[in-house]
């Protein structure tokens, strides 16, 4: 894919230019969301899974070249050891990083990712850091409190704003996601999971982060998981509950309607809104412009 990106002001004046009517497409508008990542439990409770990379911008594309969409599936929630971090999302060469998995028993630490996983306590580690994000993409999860009878477990961070810190007894929230209106719909993408909580003395589990974000759960209770298609992360499961799953990824390409229909599409589906045509993708396929 060419790499020529174009301001806002750019495309006002490609619009206007009659000369560009009914020609091939030179340019698009992208947002390209990955898959959010897993929580888990493994015995003690799960930190929030991070949302997955979210990327957005305006880039160049060939006449004639069939570019490839791949949409990242979410990280599996678990009640055992091992959380998974979410599948990357692709349009062409432009590649959204999956949402690191929250922490759990064994691994404590937050996985990194386009957004990081929260942190888990657990015996010998205490504070464990959320994971690192990814610039661009996403931000850090949020940290865990020391092991005690009232641990709790960091929020995932979001493509707008890290995850939070858990205190005593309280999971740390899911970090926020943004807002995209490229569909010609405001909606939110990107948001983190609520940290799990451990045991006794519980204030609360952490809230999803918007964008998707799953809840994270109380004792004996399951996470959330993470909204379909809108990359965000899963909440943390409780003491002896298992962690929600990721939300799967999304990818949405839109340009102005004076240009040519796409010259084929697989999986991909049109619609209009004023002055763009709108191709969303929510399975994985292609598009050839």
């Amino acid at each position: 894919m060419a790499s020529g990106i174009f301001s806002r002001r750019n495309i006002n004046q490609l619009r206007t230019l009659g000369g560009l009517s009914g020609v091939a497409t030179p340019f698009v508008e992208y947002l390209v969301v990955a898959g959010g990542g897993g929580s888990g439990n493994g015995g003690a409770s799960g930190g929030g899974g991070g949302a997955g990379g979210l990327l957005a911008g305006i880039v160049t594309v060939a006449s004639g070249t069939s570019y490839t969409v791949t949409i990242g599936g979410g990280g599996a929630g678990t009640a055992g050891n091992s959380t998974a971090s979410g599948e990357d999302s692709v349009f062409g060469s432009i590649r959204a990083t999956g949402g690191g998995g929250g922490g759990e028993y064994l691994t404590y630490d937050g996985k990194p990712g386009g957004s990081g996983g929260g942190g888990t306590p657990w015996v010998g580690k205490d504070f464990p850091p959320g994971g690192q994000g990814i610039f661009g993409q996403g931000n850090r999860g949020g940290k865990g409190t020391a092991q005690s009878a009232a641990a709790a477990n960091g929020g995932g961070g979001g493509a707008g704003s890290p995850g939070v810190d858990a205190t005593v007894g309280q999971g740390g929230n899911g970090g926020t996601g943004i807002a995209s209106s490229i569909n010609g719909t405001v909606t939110t993408y990107a948001g983190g999971g609520g940290g799990g909580t451990y045991a006794n003395s519980i204030v609360g589990a952490g809230v999803g982060g918007a964008g998707g974000g799953g809840a994270g759960a109380v004792p004996s209770n399951n996470g959330t998981s993470g909204s379909a298609n809108t990359g965000g992360g899963g909440g943390g499961g409780g003491n002896t509950g298992s962690g929600g799953s990721g939300g799967s990824g999304i990818v949405i390409i839109r340009y102005p309607n004076t240009f040519n229909d796409a010259i084929s599409v697989t999986h991909g589906t049109k619609s209009s809104i004023t002055g763009w045509t709108v191709y969303t993708f929510t399975s994985s396929g292609s598009i050839t412009f």
